[in-house]
């Protein structure tokens, strides 16, 4: 077993994680507001076709290598092959600093033609140039994040996070204002963009320095594992490959239906009877408005789901099978508790929150927002139950799933979409029912090979009793005091009466245990505060 003192808990590293997402995702949407001012909506527009391409290329570079690495390391770890843990590294950081290598070679030396030929506009290459470094140390980044989640350290790969986001985000705008101030638009998008590289260089540094840092710590344990015979340099690289190829096929498969729902939506809605106008607009407000605002908690299931990796395929490892199904428990447990409050209460207010969010638009916002307010609850499944299976070794079963939810999604869409009444509602019940259908898939198959046993207590009853409970309040309450206070201070009001409501429900009912309380950081304190104010049943 891996001696490693400062391995975090799987819940502590889900926490941390979690936090640095949420402050990463407030330093970008930061980001946004005043760029757009300072260089205008055709410097937005620059920037707007640059940075899909380089995610396009950034993911193709680093592919699934990450996850594959952390499960690898942490398996090895494991099972005390600290020697071959960190042979796994070096292979995997060999392979990503050639795929960057390549990727920013396409993306430089072929700027002037991905700009102009593939493209059609000659305005994005000073962007295309500013980024491209971005390309190298990006995936080198991913490395040390991949190595370090297998060790389960993720408060350096939360930091790396924050840093990143942070060079990113001020050198970003920085440079924006002083390129759009002296040589215009062009130029501007340009230093919008150099911010990520920046990012990128900055949060490898700090990775590496802290790489260095322990060398004395990761040569004491590789000396401990000399008897340990370790894997040849190939059989690392396939085993590698065989987690990381499932994982970027998975990546690609939504962004791709996702295209092709787009096309799919826009025409079928032209031939129910809407103008091409009316058509792009209603597209724009679900994808852009409703489902973006599903999405908020992504952060957080992205992070239980990196946890759970490493905590599984270590106890996969060692065929700690108690272990195993006591850390997939915990991991379907708490995503349950993140997502239901959030899919319940966007139920409760989605007009309200529609109409604070963008007051502009029309009242059916709230009706497209309230039919895919249940996708954060199978979305959060599937991020979850992703890192299960991808720690058990079984990286092609999500990619499986979420085939043939997509299958769901298309038909469904392309069916209901093209009903003038349903319109474009028809596309969110399609991306509902491909999300329920994948994480059905991947629950029934962990269920059965981990002989998983999920109490309908436990983790039905109780946390439908208390997101019912808490949907009632935030509801009566809205109701109550919106006449008084208006739409958008009465909108805020109920939902911190929600939060607060489900939490007194949770703790009231029993729905989280002391022990599952005692792994969270400051644990105990927050044990004693609970018990001392008798909210623990």
């Amino acid at each position: 077993m891996s001696n490693n003192t400062n391995k975090e808990s799987f819940l502590k590293g889900a926490l941390v994680l979690g936090l640095a997402g949420i402050i990463t995702k407030i330093m970008g949407a930061f980001f946004r507001i005043p760029l757009g001012n300072l260089i205008g909506s055709e410097g937005m527009g620059y920037y707007q076709v640059v940075y899909p391409v380089y995610t396009l290329f950034l993911t193709l570079a680093t592919a699934g290598f990450p996850t594959a690495l952390a499960k690898l390391v942490s398996e090895q770890r494991a099972v005390g092959d600290f020697g071959g843990a960190n042979k796994t590294f070096k292979i995997s950081y060999t392979v990503l600093f050639i795929t960057g290598l390549i990727s920013f070679s396409i993306f430089f030396f072929g700027a002037d033609f991905i700009s102009n030929t593939i493209l059609d506009n000659s305005g994005v290459y000073s962007a295309m140039i500013a980024i491209s470094p971005a390309l190298l140390f990006v995936p080198l980044m991913s490395s040390y994040r991949g190595y370090f989640q297998g060790r389960r350290e993720m408060s350096k790969i939360a930091t790396s996070q924050v840093i990143e986001q942070f060079f990113r985000v001020v050198l970003g705008l920085m440079l924006a204002n002083f390129l759009m101030k002296n040589y215009g638009p062009q130029l501007g998008a340009a230093g919008a963009v150099l911010g990520a590289a920046i990012g990128g260089f900055a949060s490898a540094a700090f990775l590496i320095y802290i790489y260095l840092k322990d060398s004395r710590v990761r040569k004491a344990e590789i000396a401990k594992s000399k008897h340990i015979k370790v894997e040849s340099s190939s059989k690392i690289l396939k085993r590698l490959l065989y987690v990381a190829i499932p994982i970027t096929i998975g990546a690609c498969v939504m962004p791709l239906v996702n295209m092709v729902d787009s096309v799919i939506v826009v025409r079928r809605l032209t031939e129910a009877g809407y103008s091409i106008e009316e058509a792009n607009s209603l597209l724009g407000q679900l994808s852009g408005m409703a489902i973006a605002t599903v999405n908020l908690p992504i952060v957080i299931d992205q992070a239980i789901g990196m946890s759970l990796v490493p905590a599984i395929s270590e106890a996969y490892a060692l065929k700690q099978m108690k272990v195993v199904r006591k850390e997939a428990r915990t991991g379907i447990k708490t995503i349950l508790l993140v997502v239901l409050p959030c899919a319940f209460g966007l139920a409760a207010l989605a007009s309200p929150i529609m109409k604070l969010l963008y007051p502009s638009e029309p009242p059916a916002l709230g009706t497209m927002l309230f039919t895919v307010a249940p996708c954060a609850i199978f979305l959060g499944l599937i991020y979850a139950q992703n890192g299960i299976l991808q720690g058990m070794g079984k990286p092609m079963i999500p990619v499986i799933a979420l085939a043939i939810g997509m299958i769901f999604k298309v038909v469904i869409s392309y069916t209901l979409t093209g009903i003038y009444s349903i319109n474009v509602i028809g596309s969110g019940l399609g991306t509902l029912a491909a999300y329920v259908v994948a994480s059905l898939i991947e629950f029934i198959y962990i269920k059965k090979h981990l002989k998983l046993k999920l109490p309908a207590r436990e983790f039905l009853i109780k946390p439908l009793i208390t997101v019912m409970t808490m949907f009632i309040v935030v509801k009566l309450s809205y109701g109550l005091i919106v006449g008084i206070l208006g739409n958008s201070l009465a909108t805020l009001i109920s939902i911190a009466i929600g939060g607060v409501v489900y939490a007194l429900v949770l703790l009231g009912i029993g729905g989280i245990r002391k022990d599952e309380i005692l792994t969270l950081p400051k644990g105990e304190k927050i044990y004693r505060i609970l018990n001392k104010l008798k909210l623990m049943k």
